[in-house]
């Protein structure tokens, strides 16, 4: 039957504005627990929810789900070797050797999704509701809202207050202490300077007043209201492509033994101060038989 759920999990990661990765299997070798069409949602923070196969597939899947979110390529993995293959790997796919003792082999298809931009746009004049049909014509998610309502707002979301002097104040500082990626005031720069300096005097720290853009927008002068609009969201478009990308996750550690990315999780076995994990019992027993014939290999602990 088909996981609904993580549809349903998609949407709310989706609508919170956080990036996530869907991860499937389109082919597999027996004996394997992963199947074809079997899918899972992985989050940058290395969440997985729904099945993509067991104890050997899982810790590979999440690290370079994670990579995938961090620089926003796909990616065609085969959990196995490549003589599974008689060799000749097609071109495109990486291979992630795993010791698994089923001997099985999956092939996983692994895509970043990026959420919609989402835009606040606090206001209601008509400039305001120009600049959020202008962003949701570029897809992106937008909307007005009130002075107090920020509660949907997320680290990678853009605020443009535009309440034209109705307390434009309080409007600023809800959304700094929101915490948005971009906070941008629309009215002049004697104006915001104004609202900049009463803030400050009520104690809103200069590292948050100095993250505001005011005036919000490209600078084009006296122009009509639709036309600032413009200007607000071409300014929205370069800040988030000037945005760096987000570094790729630290590596995992790895079994010492067949080379497998693993989780800090089962029992470790301490070797000259390190703590080495394991992908199943048989590895960590061969450890303990001879630690120095695998302690030099690369490991985090």
């Amino acid at each position: 039957m088909y996981d609904w759920t993580l549809l349903d999990r998609a949407r709310e990661l989706s609508d919170r504005g956080e990036a996530f990765a869907w991860a499937t299997v389109v082919w597999r070798q027996g004996p394997s627990s992963g199947r074809e069409g079997c899918r899972a949602i992985v989050t940058a923070d290395g969440v997985l929810d729904g099945w993509i196969g067991g104890a050997c597939a899982e810790p590979v899947v999440i690290r370079e789900a994670r990579q995938a979110i961090a620089d926003g390529q796909p990616r065609l993995l085969l959990l196995g070797t490549s003589g599974q293959f008689g060799g000749a790997v097609p071109d495109g796919m990486t291979v992630v050797p795993i010791a698994c003792q089923s001997e099985g082999a999956l092939e996983i298809y692994v895509e970043p999704v990026e959420p919609a931009p989402h835009l606040l746009v606090v206001g209601r004049s008509p400039m305001a509701r120009t600049l959020v049909g202008l962003a949701t014509a570029l897809g992106w998610c937008a909307e007005l809202i009130g002075r107090a309502e920020f509660d949907d707002v997320g680290p990678g979301s853009m605020v443009v207050v535009a309440t034209q002097g109705h307390f434009d104040e309080d409007a600023v500082e809800g959304a700094l202490r929101a915490g948005p990626a971009y906070v941008g005031l629309v009215g002049s720069r004697r104006r915001g300077e104004a609202v900049l300096g009463y803030l400050a005097d009520r104690g809103v720290p200069r590292a948050d007043l100095d993250r505001v853009r005011v005036p919000a927008g490209l600078d084009l002068g006296p122009v009509p209201h639709r036309e600032i609009a413009v200007a607000i969201l071409a300014e929205l478009v370069a800040f988030r492509a000037s945005r760096p990308a987000s570094p790729p996750p630290a590596s995992d550690l790895v079994d010492p033994v067949c080379g497998m990315t693993v989780e800090p999780i089962g029992e470790p076995v301490e070797h000259d101060g390190t703590a080495y994990f394991f992908c199943c019992a048989g590895c960590r027993d061969a450890f303990r038989r001879d630690p120095g014939a695998y302690a030099r290999k690369d490991v985090r602990c």
